[in-house]
C-alpha cells in the first residue's frame, strides 16, 4: 500500500485549536481519474479509512484518508476522541456545532485543492463523517461555508453510509434563494445508505436526510436502505458504491 503522510496541523480555520491527525493517501494503481477524500467515523482514524478504500476494486480513484482532531464530544459526556465536530443526541431539535462543521469542510477541501483540473473530486465517509460529506454537498451548493468564506471545490461525487445531514431543516430555503445554488444542487450526484437497524445513527434521520436533500433540489440523490443492517458497513453496500461511483464518475476500470 502506498501512503504519504501529510501534516495538516490544524491551518483550516479551526479557531479552537484543535489540531488535525495524520492523512494517509492510497495511491490509484491505474490511470488517476478521480480522487476523494474518505472520512472515517467517531474514535476512528484514518489508516483504518485507508484499509478500507484500498480493498475496493477502483483503480481510477486516488484516495486521501484524514484523521479528525481529538476533542472532547458532548455525546459521550466530555471524554475526548478523534471526532470531525462536536455531537450531542443526534435529535430533529438538535444543535449543530456549525464552527467544527466548517473547520473540518475547510480542512478536507484544503485536502482536494491541489488536484490536477482534468481529475474529479469528491468526498464520502462513514457516520459523523458522512455527516461532514453531506454538509460539504451543501457548501458546494451554496457556493460558502456557513461563515460566509467562499467554498472553493467543485464537488462531483458525494458518499455518505450510516450518516445524517446537518442543518437538514433549513437547507430547502437556502438552496432556494438563489438560481445557482439550486444549479450546482441539481448537478451533484449523492448517494445516501443507511442500516435500518442502526442504533447509533437511527435509520429515519438517514431517510430524513435523503428527503431533505431531495425537496431542496439535489435531485440526484440515490437512497439505499438495507434491511437488518446495524451501524457498520458490509461487502453488499459497499460493493454498491463502487459500482456508483464507476457509473457516475465515469472511471474507465481496469480496462
Amino acid at each position: 500500500m502506498s501512503y504519504s503522510h501529510q501534516s495538516m496541523g490544524s491551518g483550516s480555520r479551526n479557531e479552537r485549536g484543535y489540531e488535525f491527525g495524520r492523512t494517509y493517501v492510497v495511491r490509484p494503481k491505474g490511470k488517476h481519474q478521480a480522487t476523494l477524500v474518505w472520512l472515517h467515523g467517531l474514535g476512528d482514524n484514518g489508516s483504518s479509512s485507508s484499509q478500507l478504500m484500498e480493498s475496493l476494486h477502483l483503480p481510477n480513484i486516488k484516495w486521501i484518508c484524514p484523521t479528525a482532531p481529538t476533542r472532547p464530544v458532548s455525546s459521550l459526556g466530555g471524554f475526548t476522541c478523534t471526532a470531525w465536530f462536536d455531537v450531542g443526541e443526534i435529535s430533529e431539535g438538535g444543535h449543530d456545532d456549525m464552527e467544527g462543521l466548517d473547520a473540518s469542510a475547510s480542512h478536507i477541501a484544503n485536502l482536494l485543492c491541489s488536484e490536477p483540473a482534468d481529475v474529479k473530486v469528491g468526498i464520502g465517509g462513514f457516520s459523523m463523517g458522512a455527516a461532514i460529506s453531506l454538509y460539504s454537498a451543501t457548501c458546494y451548493a451554496l457556493g460558502r461555508y456557513g461563515t460566509g468564506h467562499s467554498y472553493p471545490i467543485n464537488l462531483r461525487a458525494v458518499v455518505g453510509l450510516s450518516g445524517w445531514l446537518p442543518g437538514w431543516k433549513s437547507i430547502r430555503n437556502k438552496i432556494e434563494r438563489s438560481y445557482e445554488a439550486a444549479r450546482r444542487a441539481s448537478s451533484l450526484p449523492i448517494i445516501l445508505t443507511h442500516g435500518m437497524a442502526d442504533d447509533v445513527v437511527p435509520y429515519r434521520f438517514g431517510e430524513k436526510s435523503a428527503q431533505s436533500l431531495g425537496m431542496a433540489g439535489f435531485r440526484q440523490t440515490v437512497f439505499k436502505p438495507y434491511q437488518g443492517l446495524g451501524h457498520y458497513t458490509v461487502p453488499k453496500e459497499m460493493d454498491e458504491v463502487v459500482h456508483w461511483l464507476t457509473t457516475r464518475l465515469g472511471l474507465e476500470g481496469s480496462r
